[in-house]
């Protein structure tokens, strides 16, 4: 029987290129988006056209922590079984200390971080009976501040120290491991200085989307002795963070 994925925030961008990865090595993915309604349903067409039956889509705003629940729950009944949670959706602004709301919390660290410990409690026993695996991205920046994103950088230094204490708890049946990227898609918003960030990199030069989907699916489906791990894909980046 095939396995299943679900990876969050997965309708565009480097989340799609993972659920496009996965599903090309052979899994049953599930698309999970919160706003990105066409995209996802555009992806989910795009897989089900190559393998019949082969994609689902789930909505839910991970703000919300019983929305978060209720994911899970459709998760699970949407193939029957989980072998691969993906944690990859996440929110990303700046939030200067003298500016920074309630709001700001919310969004930042209830997506980054409440969210992933949501579903890996909730999907614990269902990847356990797979011996499964939770991959979460997290961020170059969960080691070395990025300026003015401080509630950011908060949250995904949770998410990292997250991914080793859960490799601990849910160990030897689940490993989880996360994927760290550098510089590989530019914020939508634009507010990085990417020539800076590009000339700090070892290699010069941004990477692609297809990186981070080849590492977790690296992670998933071959390093079966790996736990507990964040594997960089920065290009060097985070040999010397200056020029953020």
């Amino acid at each position: 029987m095939e396995s299943v994925a679900l990876v969050t925030g997965s309708a565009r961008r480097i989340g799609a290129t993972i659920v496009r990865t996965l599903h090309a090595s052979g899994m049953r993915v599930i698309i999970h988006y919160r706003g990105s309604q066409t995209e996802a349903e555009t992806l989910a067409a795009e897989l089900n056209q190559a393998r019949p039956e082969s994609a689902a889509l789930l909505q839910a705003d991970l703000d919300d922590p019983d929305a978060v629940r209720a994911l899970a729950s459709a998760a699970m009944a949407a193939f029957g079984r989980l072998d691969l949670l993906v944690n990859n959706a996440s929110s990303f602004y700046p939030t200067p200390v003298e500016s920074a709301t309630d709001d700001d919390w919310t969004r930042l660290i209830h997506s980054n971080l409440r969210a992933p410990f949501i579903l890996s409690q909730s999907l614990a026993p269902a990847l356990r009976e797979q011996q499964g695996c939770i991959i979460n991205i997290v961020d170059v920046y969960a080691e070395k501040p990025l300026s003015q994103h401080t509630l950011y950088c908060m949250a995904k230094a949770g998410l990292a120290m997250m991914t080793k204490s859960l490799a601990r708890e849910l160990g030897p049946d689940i490993r989880v491991n996360g994927v760290s990227p550098g510089p590989i898609l530019w914020p939508e918003s634009g507010q990085m200085n990417q020539d800076a960030i590009t000339d700090a990199t070892a290699l010069k030069r941004c990477g692609r989307p297809e990186d981070i989907a080849d590492a977790v699916q690296w992670l998933a489906q071959d390093a079966g002795f790996v736990t507990g791990q964040i594997l960089a894909v920065d290009g060097g980046r985070s040999l010397s963070l200056q020029g953020s």
